[in-house]
């Protein structure tokens, strides 16, 4: 049994938690791992980190210790006491609430174990706010749809959207034997760096669009899920201006610049009409 495994087991039966699967409360206790997450994070006296999903400090703690600040936000207030009760420093702030809804600080990095259910929306919600660098933990399924290129299974919404958006890469794996209770996935660790890129209003409803039907042919996708698409357009000529040879293509064949340029051209017609 290791020290972290240990401290974890023992953390849980003082304040006698009853662990949920179902929102998330898996706790890392492979310190090995943890070491690896933290030096991912290359955290020094000049960084504020944001954490989603603290629990009970299993990262909050060392990285207190290695940052200037540390802003943690945990959605159950019981097991927010329990970190409060943990911490020793005068640098950690504690938010209790959900993550898609409270107010962020200003923040340079974001380590955090998230919580999986709120995957996709924690990270399009963080790549809104300005920050250098993040080491995130994700199911390992999600986090192969964060990567994947044009003509792979994995390819998707998220991809596209992602490609943009930030510089991602996966770095570590970790099996069910890391975390207490033992998940019934395994997960990756992945760096996010933002780029600043600004997507085109429209172009989050014409990926949803398009892989509602990703192996049919754009423009029977398009027409299908036309819907989707917020603007004040008429089919045929969004059919007129887009190249066919994009037309012709399988959504999950797409670039992502093919699908940034069908974008761009709805928005130059909406803007004409």
């Amino acid at each position: 049994m290791t020290g972290l495994y240990r401290e974890t087991r023992d953390v849980l039966r003082k304040y006698g938690v009853r662990l949920r699967r179902s929102l998330g409360q898996n706790y890392l206790v492979d310190d090995g791992k943890r070491q690896r997450i933290l030096g991912y994070g290359n955290l020094g006296p000049d960084d504020h980190v944001l954490e989603i999903g603290a629990g009970i400090g299993t990262l909050t703690l060392p990285m207190a210790e290695l940052a200037g600040h540390v802003t943690a936000i945990e959605s159950d207030p019981f097991i927010a006491g329990i970190l409060a009760d943990r911490i020793k420093g005068d640098n950690v702030d504690i938010i209790v609430g959900d993550a898609l809804k409270v107010d962020f600080p200003a923040f340079n990095k974001v380590v955090s174990n998230l919580p999986y259910q709120i995957s996709s929306p924690v990270t399009f919600r963080l790549l809104r706010h300005e920050f250098e660098l993040g080491v995130l933990m994700y199911q390992k399924e999600f986090a192969a749809r964060m990567v994947a290129e044009p003509g792979t299974r994995d390819y998707s919404r998220l991809s596209v959207m992602l490609h943009f958006l930030a510089e991602v890469q996966i770095v570590d794996y970790l099996k069910p034997g890391c975390f207490f209770p033992r998940p019934r996935v395994d997960s990756a660790v992945v760096t996010v760096r933002p780029t600043g890129f600004s997507l085109p209003a429209l172009f989050e409803d014409v990926c949803r669009a398009l892989f509602q039907h990703r192996k049919k042919k754009t423009s029977k996708s398009l027409r299908e899920s036309f819907h989707e698409i917020k603007a004040d357009l008429d089919f045929s000529e969004v059919l007129d201006v887009l190249p066919s040879e994009i037309l012709e293509k399988r959504v999950f064949q797409l670039k992502p610049e093919e699908i940034l340029e069908i974008t761009e051209r709805m928005e130059e017609l909406s803007a004409s009409s």
